[in-house]
């Protein structure tokens, strides 16, 4: 089952990487970004198309690994709590037990 999902994954990588060439030649028209004062180099749409798309990518990995790690670090905080709730009431019914 392993060996299938790699394959796949494999084959979906390499549809991705033939379309992304396909796209790329067929759209070389060359263009540059102006951004207020600052313009850039004319390249292929393609390639702005693609660094939007990556940069994106990236952006998206970066927060859901904040996310994650905000995440762990309340799950570990609560934890923390529960087991010291959980030893308070523990003691709390040893000390019932020993007035009963």
């Amino acid at each position: 089952m392993a060996g299938l999902q790699k394959v796949l994954i494999i084959l979906v990588v390499l549809v991705l990487v033939l379309l992304a060439l396909v796209f790329s030649l067929n759209n070389q028209m060359a263009v540059s970004l102006n951004f207020l004062l600052f313009e850039t180099q004319p390249h292929g749409v393609a390639v702005w198309i693609i660094m939007a798309f990556v940069i994106g990518a990236l952006v998206g990995i970066l927060i859901t690994m904040l996310a994650t790690v905000k995440t762990s670090v309340s799950r570990r905080n609560l934890q923390k709590r529960l087991s010291h709730a959980e030893r308070q009431l523990e003691q709390s019914r040893a000390e019932n037990d020993r007035t009963l």
